[in-house]
């Protein structure tokens, strides 16, 4: 009974969103030419249900390029109306149209120079006649077996927001990385933000020995510098080869001896690299195909001096996974 309920509930709102999809016309294509061409902000505003679906319409616009907030309209009448200006686009949400706090902003709406986007279930309603461009997101029917609670409707005016944000951004030729710029806080954020000089270890924190030292000065670098590895360089700089505290260990199940041995002897040769300005995301992905834990980091292709490096650590504590 209650699994059946729930699939009934899904394929009711499925349904609404499918028929909602082929009445998609010009009014569309004229919400989102007037957004675009808007000099102002997107201001959204809708009262109970429509308004908690408004905040997350606004929300999806303003994090996918387009300036929006949600504006309620009971406070819009006692003084928030000055929040719109000029030039501003508003969308105007409710189902039935004839929302009593919705209908008393309209007309200031106009006074005031912005232009109206009505969303409603009722073509025939007093907000879809007061609005210069209207969107039909009326439903067939409610899951609701009472009819009554805002269901299908919802669905509906939440994936008519949704449409209208993507396609301003596809419109506005909105890329991941301008996403990456309302969400550094996010994973996203941080994958498509931070680079791998944000992250590396310099200088003295670099574990770096010649190629003449000795196995166990090795041992002491990778110990102190706590990264499980060290670079070996040439007299001029470069580096030559690294070794990991895997490489001594395999060394030492080889050869008793490995102690009198120097860096050189047991150095991997061509070492992986990156580029001191690549994403700390593509490091992690060098890193997981190599399975490797370090990269040392170079200022671009042509150099052979190291500048960093990079430790699988320090990407994963930075949030980038």
């Amino acid at each position: 009974m209650i699994i059946e309920e729930a699939k009934k509930v899904i394929r009711i709102e499925a349904e609404a969103l499918s028929a909602m999809a082929e009445r998609i016309d010009g009014s569309f294509t004229h919400a989102v030419e007037t957004i675009l061409a808007a000099r102002g902000r997107v201001v959204v505003s809708g009262m109970g249900k429509s308004g908690l679906v408004g905040q997350k319409i606004a929300s999806t616009m303003a994090s996918t390029g387009t300036p929006a907030f949600f504006l309620h309209p009971a406070e819009a009448i006692h003084g928030d109306l000055g929040m719109i200006m000029k030039g501003d686009v508003v969308i105007a949400i409710s189902n039935s149209g004839e929302t009593e706090e919705v209908l008393r902003i309209l007309p200031v709406i106009k006074r005031l120079g912005a232009t109206l986007i009505g969303m409603s279930g009722r073509v025939d309603s007093t907000l879809a006649r007061c609005s210069d461009v209207f969107l039909d997101v009326s439903v067939k029917e409610e899951a609701c077996p009472l009819g009554l609670a805002p269901t299908a409707s919802t669905t509906a005016t939440l994936a008519m927001g949704d449409a209208l944000a993507v396609a301003l951004l596809v419109s506005r030729g909105f890329r991941a990385e301008d996403f990456a710029v309302f969400h550094p806080g996010g994973a996203l954020g941080k994958r498509l933000f931070v680079r791998v000089e944000d992250l590396m270890h310099v200088g003295d924190a670099m574990p770096l020995v010649s190629g003449d030292t000795s196995m166990k000065d090795v041992l002491f670098v990778i110990s102190a510098k706590r990264l499980g590895v060290t670079g070996v360089i040439g007299a001029d700089g470069a580096l030559a080869g690294v070794i990991t505290d895997g490489d001594l260990r395999r060394a030492l199940e080889k050869d008793a001896n490995l102690l009198g041995k120097q860096a050189t002897d047991i150095m991997k040769l061509k070492p992986r690299r990156i580029k001191r300005r690549e994403l700390a995301a593509s490091a992690l992905q060098i890193m997981e195909q190599n399975s490797i834990t370090s990269l040392f980091v170079f200022d671009d292709e042509t150099s052979a001096v190291p500048c960093g490096i990079i430790h699988l650590h320090d990407i994963l504590r930075a949030g980038i996974a």
